[in-house]
């Protein structure tokens, strides 16, 4: 189960499920490929439901002269359809007032993830104040594509659209709002709310302390290196841990909502997760637990064999050094942290919910967030060495059945 092969396998069929977006096709499909997974090996089997946004744009453009050029809808729960807004064009990084604009945000170079990053909301919540009407922000980062971002559901970032625009795009835009030049944003498309799933799967075994394993499912987009390795070591621990573990109870528990800041870890930790008392250890497989790293040059990401480096193991401070041992050479993983110098994601949410013996893993890859995160992204050998590497983690903390 923790072959090379048997893991690649498992990202291959998470990625053929196409677009993860919270209870859209690719993530329902991928819920019943995983509760038909636990169910085979014994576990009690259920669904937990929620209400979740969505937006699909059939229209996201903006015309400037005779050129028509390519934006990406950024879904959030204000999102409307039937935009036909012509006005100016202003670059928002300035002093000035923006009244009746198209303000144009440029994002410094990073791979951004959500909305809710200070130095994303602030410019934006700049630009509205001093007036704009609308929002195109460049999302400047390594693939140059528009890359989507986190939102919280009860919190909207802006009453006005807001649509992202590929900075390898950007170039005529940009000069056309130096110069103040009118332009027509047109954005269509449908949205409303529909059902969100977290997958939950139960071994219980009387009077024996809860053991639990997380990992989120859903995304904006394909969401394969993003995601996929996180799911195929989250597959190889529940089919393994119920012979290794036969003196615990095992949850695990696959989150969808994810892009919606955390949703389904949120509604798992409040009425899931098991009370903290009875809790030996919670793992969580966050976003790039294992995903290729690339050379970055001039307009072209080279691949390497290698992982990512941009990743981080945060656990309980009396893990730090076993979990330094085991993960020694593994690019990013191989320095844990205590998560008390900051965690993020939903391993946040499990720490904040009172689980203090815990350990998580999270990042973001260069293609994170992005349409291009296919199966591309994943590099086999350190797919391997990160599952076998939770896997003795695991076997170092945890008394088990060899």
């Amino acid at each position: 189960m923790f072959a090379p092969e048997r893991l690649l396998a498992d990202v291959r069929s998470y990625a053929e499920a196409g677009n993860k977006q919270s209870g859209g096709a690719g993530d329902r499909r991928t819920a019943d490929w995983i509760a038909g997974r636990l169910a085979g090996w014994g576990y009690a089997v259920e669904r937990q439901a929620f209400d979740v946004p969505w937006f699909e744009a059939s229209r996201c453009e903006l015309l400037v002269g005779d050129l028509a050029i390519a934006l990406v809808a950024q879904p959030h729960p204000a999102a409307k359809g039937g935009v036909d807004l012509t006005a100016p064009l202003r670059l928002a990084d300035t002093a000035e007032r923006l009244d009746g604009t198209i303000a144009i945000v440029r994002l410094p170079y990073r791979r951004w993830s959500t909305l809710a990053d200070r130095a994303v909301r602030e410019p934006i919540a700049s630009a509205l104040v001093r007036g704009a009407s609308a929002i195109v922000l460049v999302t400047t980062g390594p693939t140059g594509e528009a890359l989507l971002l986190n939102v919280a559901v009860d919190r909207p970032v802006s009453d006005r659209p807001i649509a992202l625009l590929a900075p390898r795009q950007a170039a005529p835009v940009i000069e056309a709002a130096r110069h103040g030049r009118a332009a027509t944003l047109r954005l269509s498309g449908n949205g409303g709310m529909r059902v969100a799933e977290n997958v939950i799967g139960r071994l219980a075994r009387p009077a024996r302390p809860w053991l639990v394993v997380s990992t989120p499912r859903s995304g904006w987009t394909d969401c394969v290196g993003e995601r996929g390795p996180g799911i195929a070591i989250w597959l190889a621990l529940a089919e393994w841990m119920p012979r290794a573990y036969p003196r615990h109870s095992l949850l695990f528990v696959c989150n969808s909502g994810h892009e919606y800041e955390n949703l389904g870890a949120s509604h798992i930790v409040e009425t899931v997760g098991p009370p903290t008392a009875e809790t030996d250890f919670w793992l969580h497989l966050g976003a790039n637990a294992a995903t290729r790293d690339y050379q970055e040059l001039p307009g072209r990401l080279l691949p390497l064999p290698s992982a990512d480096p941009y990743r981080f193991l945060m656990t309980s401070p009396e893990f730090v050094e076993r979990a330094r041992a085991v993960f020694k050479g593994q690019p990013g993983i191989e320095m844990a942290y205590a998560s008390a110098e900051g965690a993020a994601g939903e391993l946040a949410e499990i720490i904040g919910a009172g689980y203090s013996r815990h350990a998580g893993v999270f990042g973001a890859h260069r293609h994170h967030h992005a349409v291009t995160d296919d199966l591309s992204t994943i590099a086999l050998e350190p797919l391997a060495a990160a599952a076998r590497g939770f896997r003795e983690f695991l076997t170092a903390i945890i008394p088990h059945q060899r």
